[in-house]
């Protein structure tokens, strides 16, 4: 942070669809995990400047089981709120996202403290997804979620629905209302109550260029809404030169000093000769809010373009930045950092261990890099599009269906990886393994025979839009292995499909014959290359 201001993104990287809450002088950030377990991590921060990951919500396999969930399904739009000394989640798992159909369902858990232990989960419907709670003064609470239509000629966002929800009994009761519809996308809804109005904030325009938040307001829960006249409260629709693209789906959370700030989602593209493409995914922004005299939210200094820098509140205008060095994990701990997660299923000492070669991270080899179930891999959010990360490798391939190394992951149809594997005649081979939005390759004229090499040093460099692999017997002789890549498509902008996550880089290791050999890795090491 620069003196007096935080600085935009709040948290880099792959964490879209922020949920803010404040418990006196404590702020909880919630963000969406699609298929990534364990689901929704929780930062926390005392000033909305520096904020620490201090867990998952969704940390054991019934919280929730993603196995067999679709790239981009999974967790969507958890909401955290605080009520009753006690902390509210409620979400959607999404296990179908073809159209015209969204199988999912929707659920909520509570935990005394943020940091768990968090309560089964309670079934609440499975008529949409981006649920959020409303405690009204009168103590009554209400579920909102987006209503999904699949019908032809009808607006697959059929509006928000209001229902209300008995906390004693642990169910919805009532009928479900569609209390507000608009001609613009409308998800992502959250209720305030301030000054004798009802607030309405909702994400509007879909998740890419579009997005944006527009607020609306009724004297009673049920309307007549109406529109700010002002038009959204933030977007960069208009404006594509702005550095924050795709801003939206945001909430409210105030100050002890009555400050107001909105935390929202936004992306910063890189150019390439394609179009506009997000590597780091959808990440967490905070803009500062004012009121008008009549009671709407608008950004501080105008406008409706987040920005940058942003005025910090004033219990945090004395903090200084702290420098970003590299960041190491020598794996000589009991258990991993909640900065690893791994694709739909948990962490279990089955297939992973640190305890079985002490201060190395062993995987078993499981099922392939296309598995929708049992993939032995985790990985780390790419946080900046200019840094290395580097590896050591103790692999021992006898067959071609024995492979491990270092990934460069968006998901099961679209990554690039740096694998061992074996080939009868050669031994040891060091090569690329490449998935293009579905398309396989594995490129011969990229191998490197490795099976005198005394160690495997593995290394991935991000430099904006190039990737490139390199790899070393020994830690200082470096080789390429294989072309320049497009880094670029690792991003929720590239192939056929919607995506909706962002860039990871991890370590992973498989064995299709089903011996479950095992690939250890000595240390994981990230370094900014600016």
């Amino acid at each position: 942070m620069t003196a007096g201001h935080l600085v935009n993104p709040v948290l880099p990287g792959f964490h879209p669809d922020p949920s803010i809450v404040r418990v006196g002088p404590d702020y909880y950030l919630a963000t969406s995990s699609f298929e990534w377990f364990p689901g929704v991590p929780l930062h926390h921060s005392t000033d909305l400047v520096d904020w620490r990951l201090v867990g998952h919500a969704l940390d054991r396999p019934v919280l929730p089981d993603l196995r067999g969930v679709p790239d981009s399904g999974g967790v969507w739009a958890p909401s955290l709120t605080h009520h009753d000394g006690a902390f509210w989640l409620v979400y959607s798992v999404v296990r179908g996202i073809e159209r015209p159909y969204k199988d999912l369902d929707t659920y909520l858990v509570t935990a005394p403290d943020v940091t768990g232990p968090w309560s089964e989960p309670v079934y609440l419907n499975s008529s949409g997804f981006d649920p959020s709670l409303f405690f009204d003064d009168d103590g009554r609470v209400w579920l909102l979620n987006v209503q999904w239509d699949h019908r032809a000629g009808h607006p697959a966002f059929g509006g928000i629905v209001l229902q209300e929800y008995d906390p004693r009994r642990r169910v919805l009761v009532g009928e479900p209302r569609v209390v507000l519809r608009h001609d613009e996308l409308i998800e992502g809804p959250n209720l305030y109550r301030r000054d004798g109005w009802y607030l309405l904030m909702l994400a509007e325009g879909g998740t890419g260029w579009n997005h944006g938040i527009a607020v609306a307001r009724a004297r009673a829960l049920t309307g007549p809404w109406e529109w700010d006249p002002a038009g959204p409260l933030l977007t960069t629709r208009d404006d594509e030169t702005q550095p924050l693209q795709k801003a939206g789906h945001g909430e409210l959370v105030s100050t002890p000093d009555g400050e107001w700030y909105l935390a929202h989602l936004a992306s910063r593209p890189l150019t390439t000769p394609e179009g506009r493409r997000c590597v780091l995914g959808r990440e967490t922004c905070l803009q500062r809010i004012e009121w008008t005299a009549d009671g709407w939210p608008r950004l501080a200094g105008g406008g409706h373009h987040p920005r940058l820098t942003v005025p910090a509140p004033a219990a945090a205008r004395a903090a200084r930045p702290v420098p970003r060095g590299p960041v190491r994990d020598d794996f000589d701990g009991p258990r991993l950092g909640p900065e690893w997660v791994a694709p739909r299923v948990p962490v279990e000492e089955s297939w992973l261990t640190l305890t079985a070669r002490p201060g190395w991270l062993r995987l078993h080899g499981r099922q392939s890099p296309r598995s929708l179930f049992d993939q032995s891999l985790v990985a780390r959010r790419l946080t900046t599009t200019r840094v290395e990360f580097t590896t050591r490798l103790d692999h021992r391939p006898r067959h071609f269906s024995q492979l491990a190394g270092l990934v460069c992951w968006y998901d099961t149809g679209t990554h690039y990886y740096l694998r061992s594997t074996h080939v009868a005649g050669r031994g040891r081979v060091l090569g690329l393994l490449i998935a293009d939005a579905g398309a396989h390759a594995e490129p011969a004229d990229a191998e490197l025979d490795t099976a005198d090499w005394p160690e495997l040093y593995l290394r991935a460099r991000f430099e904006d839009t190039e990737l490139r692999f390199l790899a070393a017997p020994d830690g200082t002789d470096w080789h390429p292995v294989g072309p320049t890549l497009d880094a670029t498509r690792l991003s929720d902008d590239y192939g056929p499909k919607l995506r909706f996550t962002g860039a990871f880089v991890g370590l992973c290791a498989q064995d299709l014959g089903g011996t479950r050999q095992p690939a250890d890795f000595a240390w994981f090491e990230e370094r900014p290359l600016d």
